[in-house]
């Protein structure tokens, strides 16, 4: 007699039984579940599946499509493995490297070539990558005992992932299959190449531009955009982990397992310092016409420490910056802006008061003293304490804010005054050569360390915020980016390997029965990879101590 089990059905609402060892994908067939997009995966008691993944156990379960954050991973995965896969066919001596995100898509390289990958070599890949799609092949997962699992990366010339096993520390290890190929990827596929409808590749400066589908609507390709200062940007980062010898998270645990973290620590900050110097420089060779500096940037990304530390390199430059904060301009609760879920939209421009802005800043730049408001966010309004303030001329303006680059926030100010910095948090090593760390998960581990320790909040509640902080990045601060007149990536090489100690025991208390709990096991997992590193000899101006606390500046 055939065992049944339970399982309740989320997107149905229906409580069904099914003989045990049934698929995902058996079950979203036999409950007829239609979604938008083609169903892709699911949710497993709110951890994320693929669809050939065999219930043995009563679940809940959630089916999800592309235009679930979890759905894009399973896609992006299985598109880079086809890649990876294409890239061996065409040129087997090749080497491929899935580089960063960048023109919402991957820029990646191949290496290995004897000559300069050309438009040419561009149209080849992309018709065999629509060959692999259309044959429609299976990409299975298979556990083996991970020595084996070793001795298949290596002989794949798989090296860095090869490392990174060696460290598992468990007896088996998860495989991926294309056809021929064998390859790893953190997280869950799809489960044949079929599955994957649409993507473009195209030339991107010495590489190419993996392009993929908008979360809305899988038909349509996410609009590729130049973006000249972030590919400078990401450039400088890969300088930096060369400098450091460290350019992978199995190099870094090396390192640390070596006692060298001390050095790998002095030397990150010695970077840091000395960019903000330049920067410093750049702005004081500008100060015949140079009065404000507007520094913008996502959440998390170190703006106030930045801030600070450049205050302290003008200084040694002669110029003696005071601070205002966009914030303490918010409109009173009464005129915020509603967003689409009828809650207040803090992050639009709208929010600000802006002609009141403007009118500070001219008043203060003309010599002017003027009162300095505060924004009480417990009242919701505009307060003043008889804080007053003057601009002498030895005095720069540095102000701080999200929409510090749109020039809609200052539109009575000349920007010839002005110089512009965006502050982002660009992770400079990656997993392995096919996994690059995503900005977002190095600002998110930041932000719930920080949210932990000085306001009050669980992992859970951060997770659960994250997404609308992402949607107003998204729509009020990357758009203008390119705007700056020059960028300072705020991460740190060895960052992660010490927010891991804060932010596991944080993210281990999100329970199984939340939504976020996925988000949390994939944020745990990741972090696993990493050795830790103590964080004794993290300077207090770092802009690490701006989340981990032990900091000199006053926030």
């Amino acid at each position: 007699m055939a065992k049944y089990i339970d399982i309740r059905c989320e997107n149905t609402d229906q409580d069904c039984k099914f003989p045990l060892g049934t698929t995902l994908g058996e079950i979203a067939k036999s409950l007829s579940v239609e979604m938008k997009e083609p169903i892709l995966g699911a949710y497993v008691n709110h951890r994320a599946k693929p669809l050939d993944y065999e219930m043995v156990k009563p679940r809940v379960v959630q089916f999800i499509d592309y235009s679930w954050r979890d759905g894009q991973r399973m896609y992006l995965r299985t598109l880079s493995f086809i890649l990876y896969a294409a890239v061996r066919n065409l040129w087997p001596e090749a080497r491929l490297i899935i580089d960063h995100a960048i023109s919402k898509g991957y820029y990646c390289e191949i290496e290995g070539l004897d000559r300069i990958f050309k438009e040419e070599d561009v149209w080849l890949l992309n018709d065999e990558m629509r060959s692999i799609v259309r044959q429609d092949i299976p990409v299975e997962r298979k556990m083996i005992l991970t020595e084996k699992a070793i001795e298949l990366l290596e002989k794949n010339n798989l090296h860095r992932k090869a490392e990174l096993y060696r460290n598992y520390g468990r007896l088996y290890a998860p495989i991926f299959s294309l056809g021929d190929h064998v390859n790893f990827f953190y997280g869950h596929m799809l489960t044949s190449t079929g599955c994957v409808q649409n993507f473009g590749v195209e030339k991107y400066y010495d590489g190419i531009l993996l392009r993929f589908p908008i979360p809305t609507n899988t038909e349509e390709l996410e609009p590729a955009i130049k973006q000249d200062k972030l590919f400078g940007i990401f450039r400088e980062h890969k300088k930096w982990a060369d400098i450091l010898e460290v350019e992978d998270i199995p190099r870094l645990n090396a390192v640390t397992k070596a006692g060298r973290a001390s050095d790998l620590i002095k030397i990150s900050e010695a970077l840091h310092e000395k960019k903000i110097a330049e920067i410093a420089t750049a702005i004081t060779a500008k100060r015949d016409k140079v009065n404000i500096v507007l520094v913008a940037g996502p959440s998390s990304s170190g703006k106030t420490t930045f801030s600070r530390r450049l205050g302290i390199q003008l200084a040694v430059n002669g110029l003696h910056a005071i601070e205002v904060s966009v914030d303490d301009f918010f409109v009173n609760r009464d005129f915020t802006p509603i967003d689409e879920s009828g809650n207040f939209d803090f992050e639009a421009l709208e929010a600000i008061d802006i002609p009141y802005f403007n009118d500070f800043l001219l008043r203060l730049t003309a010599g002017e003293e003027v009162e300095v408001p505060r924004f009480d966010f417990h009242l919701g309004e505009r307060t003043f304490s008889g804080k007053k303030m003057k601009m002498a001329k030895d005095n720069i303006l540095i102000i701080e804010g999200i929409h510090g680059l749109n020039p809609d926030l200052i539109p009575l100010i000349d920007p010839e005054k002005t110089y512009r910095i965006f502050v982002s948090a660009l992770t400079q090593i990656s997993i392995d050569e096919h996994t690059y760390i995503p900005t977002t998960d190095n600002r998110l581990l930041r932000r719930i360390t920080r949210d932990s320790k000085y306001r009050g909040y669980d992992a859970l509640t951060t997770i659960q915020r994250w997404p609308s902080v992402r949607r107003g990045e998204e729509k009020h601060i990357f758009p203008y980016q390119e705007n700056a007149d020059i960028m300072f990536n705020s991460a740190l090489i060895y960052e992660l390997a010490v927010i891991k100690k804060h932010a596991s025991p944080l993210l281990k208390q999100v329970k199984e029965n939340t939504p976020e709990y996925s988000e949390a096991v994939r944020l745990l997992i990741f972090i696993s990879y990493f050795e830790t590193i103590p964080e004794e000899e993290i300077p207090p101006t770092s802009v690490l101590r701006e989340f981990l606390g032990g900091s000199s500046f006053l926030y």
